[in-house]
């Protein structure tokens, strides 16, 4: 069996596989897409690829439209020639479930893959008969926050992009001149309407979508390579809207078990690849079975009836109230707990916490206990039965290859808002935050974790953070197994409001979390100790 067009004749040999074929023509789709496009999407990665390929996917087979994306790559050109062109564009999903099984469909929506070259005409020509159709309707995103970064830490557009704005619409090379270039042909096309989507993981993504667009106009507008009249085209919602999302879907790298699993059903060329660029990519796709895709409902040109494969259709407020919900009480707290505790511990999995009773009991009180009383309820999702899903189904999936060295990247970045904001909120409600006593203990892990000793007294290497140097320096001269060497040492952090967003001395848990500290580097085992003591 090989995943093909042609190799999908053999339907007998798939479905006696366990593998759900595609109902529809693909062939027939894909014609259909090609002579009126609809639907267009920029980074055709995995998230992408069985997430949104999927919602396609089930459009089309419920009948809803006989149309589906076509792809465009604008960073890594090798996943087009290695994963979409030998594969005629098919994508193998599997859904991986927390109790061993996986369920196993061809996605058949993904109808073409073009490569974002402006120096290849071929490509670049098709782009432009793309965006000049007056049926397109959605020009999507997943290119990560990174790729709408115009500027670095000073301010100063990085050579690339200052490359872009010197060149002019002609010859864009990065993604957002190459979008602002095709939305000029749009406006060149008589001004058509369309919604330009981030699904990106990120908050306010489409804000930071349409500034990075806009800017790029107006510094064309400058040179005179756009009149004046484009700008405000992109600024006109009526005619090019920017909705917001939330996207929620755990999508990790291919995994080898599950490589092994469909090459002894006999599917062939399963293997993973590495591009030039180090994007590590499969024929198939892994993934949790939860799925979020939250979207604010602003399509100028039409869309097609996303909410029937899933998609929450709302307004903007109700987007960033999901948003909030997760990131501040729901998910991505419980995971930064389990991520710097999970290291001092010696775990290398997430899913592999859960069993412990101690951090299973931590990540209940973060969420359920503590976060719950101020919790930003968006009324289309229920915090509930979303925390209960995350604690009870999806970290401990043992089946999702994540691991607590990866999310403990840039925790600096992240407490703030992760547990800043309940913090916050505690002291809107209460006038302090003294009640909280998980957090604290989160917080307390993290600087314990900052000193890189596991709580056996090894030394171990701390993940990527901006901040790591300043707050290793902060830390320096405290010592395991000599509390009294903390002094005043932690308060420059916890009184930082620029971490997590109120001093948290003023707030009433400055002493708190240095008194949990102390007793975590009582000595070797201290964490563990401390934790049982609050915990059990």
């Amino acid at each position: 069996m090989r995943l093909t067009l042609e190799g999908l004749k053999d339907k007998k040999a798939w479905e006696t596989a366990g593998v759900q074929l595609p109902s529809y023509d693909v062939a027939k789709v894909a014609e259909n897409t090609k002579k009126a496009p609809a639907w267009v999407h920029f980074g055709i990665g995995n998230i992408f690829r069985i997430f949104l390929g999927g919602i396609a996917d089930d459009l089309i087979k419920s009948g809803e439209t006989d149309k589906g994306i076509t792809c465009v790559e604008t960073f890594d050109f090798d996943v087009v020639d290695k994963i979409y062109d030998p594969y005629d564009n098919l994508v193998l999903g599997v859904t991986l479930k927390a109790d061993g099984s996986t369920e196993k469909r061809v996605i058949g929506s993904l109808t073409e893959a073009i490569k974002a070259q402006s120096q290849v005409p071929e490509h670049w020509n098709r782009l432009k008969e793309i965006f000049t159709a007056p049926e397109l309707q959605i020009a999507s995103f997943t290119i990560t926050e990174k790729g709408y970064a115009l500027k670095n830490a000073d301010g100063v557009y990085f050579p690339f992009v200052q490359a872009d704005i010197d060149n002019g619409p002609e010859k864009p090379g990065a993604a957002m001149a190459i979008v602002t270039a095709l939305l000029f042909e749009r406006f060149k096309a008589g001004k058509l309407p369309i919604a330009v989507v981030s699904c990106d993981n990120c908050s306010h993504n489409g804000e930071k979508l349409m500034n990075s667009i806009v800017t790029m106009a107006e510094e064309w507008a400058k040179k005179g390579f756009v009149p004046q009249e484009f700008v405000e085209y992109l600024n006109d919602e009526t005619k090019v809207a920017f909705p917001w999302s939330m996207i929620d879907k755990i999508t990790p790298r291919p995994a080898d078990s599950v490589q092994a699993e469909l090459e002894k059903l006999g599917i062939e060329d399963m293997a993973p690849v590495i591009t030039g660029k180090r994007t590590y990519i499969a024929p198939f796709v892994n993934a949790e079975g939860p799925q979020y895709l939250v979207i604010e409902d602003k399509f100028p040109n039409g869309r097609p009836a996303l909410e029937k494969a899933g998609v929450y259709m709302t307004d903007r407020e109700t987007v960033n109230k999901v948003e909030r919900m997760k990131v501040t009480t729901c998910l991505n707290p419980l995971h930064t707990a389990l991520a710097v505790y999970g290291c001092v511990l010696g775990y290398t999995l997430i899913a592999d916490e859960m069993k412990d009773k101690e951090l299973n009991e931590l990540v209940h009180r973060i969420g359920p206990v503590e976060g719950m009383p101020v919790v930003t309820d968006p009324g289309i999702l229920s915090p509930e039965a979303f925390v209960n899903e995350v604690i009870n189904q999806r970290i401990p999936n043992p089946f999702m290859p994540d691991t607590p060295q990866r999310i403990a990247t840039d925790t600096s970045q992240k407490v703030g808002i992760r547990y800043g904001e309940t913090i916050k909120s505690y002291v809107e409600k209460f006038g302090d935050a003294k009640k909280l006593e998980a957090i604290p203990l989160a917080i307390a892990g993290w600087l314990r974790y900052l000193l890189g000793v596991d709580d056996e007294g090894k030394a171990f290497e701390r993940s990527s953070d901006p901040m790591l140097d300043s707050l290793t320096e902060a830390l320096k001269g405290i010592e395991l197994g000599k509390p009294e060497t903390v002094g005043d040492k932690l308060k420059p952090v916890l009184s930082n409001a620029n971490i997590f967003g109120s001093d948290l001395y003023a707030v009433g848990l400055g002493e708190k979390i240095e008194d949990l500290f102390k007793e975590e580097i009582a000595g070797t085992g201290a964490v563990r100790a401390t934790l049982k003591k609050y915990l059990d």
